[in-house]
């Protein structure tokens, strides 16, 4: 595979339901973003965190955990608390290039490696979206390329990703996976329970 990756994790959120911050709850004796920072490492160039809610914890993580890799990137988002497509149109900002955004929330620890290897085999040019599904539902994470992001940097402030994807000149691709934690989302301390009972 010859395309360039570059991961988008967004950690911006003031994680209000769950009343925890959720990058750094902890999965399986690493942070939540850790699981993640470490599935992207191998496949992408460039690793970007939107911080924005307790930033400072996440740059001490990443200074701490990551000091020696210069492949990742921390960006604030200074008005966080206006919603996550924010936070995504800044992620983004610097991404106009020819590379793929593969699109991660920090709430999806558990999604395996062999996960991510077998999704990147899904990128063809024919198309500019590719998302995973599980028994016909669609999940997270996604791939998107620059014809994506230039929409969404053209958006208002006011829209969602979801308003993006309904844009018909967008060629999408489904990918039938076999892995039920793409629908992980990490909102309620139940969820979290949930999450570390069914992942002993």
């Amino acid at each position: 595979m010859n395309s360039k990756i570059n991961g988008l994790i967004i950690a911006a959120g003031l994680s209000s339901r769950i009343g925890k911050f959720k990058p750094l709850l902890d999965y399986k004796g690493k942070k939540f973003i850790e699981c993640i920072i470490d599935n992207l490492i191998p496949i992408c160039s460039k690793i970007i965190i939107v911080t924005g809610n307790k930033s400072e914890s996440i740059e001490y993580l990443i200074a701490s955990s990551y000091a020696n890799n210069d492949s990742i990137e921390l960006k604030l988002n200074k008005n966080f608390r206006q919603g996550m497509f924010g936070s995504l149109k800044k992620g983004i900002e610097d991404l106009t290039d020819n590379g793929w955004v593969l699109y991660h929330f920090v709430d999806q620890p558990n999604l395996p490696a062999e996960f991510y290897s077998q999704f990147l085999l899904q990128i063809n040019d024919k198309y500019d979206w590719i998302q995973p599904t599980y028994n016909q539902r669609k999940g997270h994470p996604i791939l998107f390329n620059k014809n994506v992001v230039s929409k969404i940097l053209a958006a208002e402030e006011n829209s969602n990703l979801r308003l993006i994807s309904n844009d018909i000149s967008i060629k999408k691709k489904y990918w039938q996976s076999h892995y039920p934690s793409i629908f992980t989302d990490i909102d309620t301390q139940k969820d979290f329970n949930n999450l570390i009972r069914n992942n002993k």
